[in-house]
């Protein structure tokens, strides 16, 4: 299992697929299939059956996953979308943006 450049929370923007060139906030990370849940994106419809909370069931709408390689993070202090460097501190390893070089987990 390998660490990935993103984490739940971060605004990341999408490389490839159908929705290319938009942005959204990532809602869940799977890190041993390496995909993640971005808000909003990649709406896939989804039957379900009846439930006690929803008696009708239906076609829902929801988010799918998509893989990691076909994001790239978006720095929250220079607002670019850029690749991930990890640098050594005492507390262990951060990630830094490459273009502005600011450390993006404070």
């Amino acid at each position: 299992m390998s660490k990935l450049h993103v984490k739940k929370g971060d605004k990341v923007l999408v490389l490839a697929g159908k929705d290319v060139g938009k942005k959204g906030k990532v809602l869940r990370v799977f890190p041993r299939k390496e995909r993640v849940i971005i808000e909003g994106l990649n709406l896939v419809k989804k039957n379900t059956r009846p439930t006690q909370t929803n008696p009708e069931g239906g076609i829902v709408e929801r988010e799918g996953s998509i893989n990691v390689s076909n994001v790239q993070l978006i720095c929250p202090s220079c607002g670019a979308a850029t690749r991930v460097e990890k640098r050594e501190t005492g507390k262990g390893k951060i990630r830094v943006c490459k273009k502005c070089k600011q450390d993006i987990d404070k």
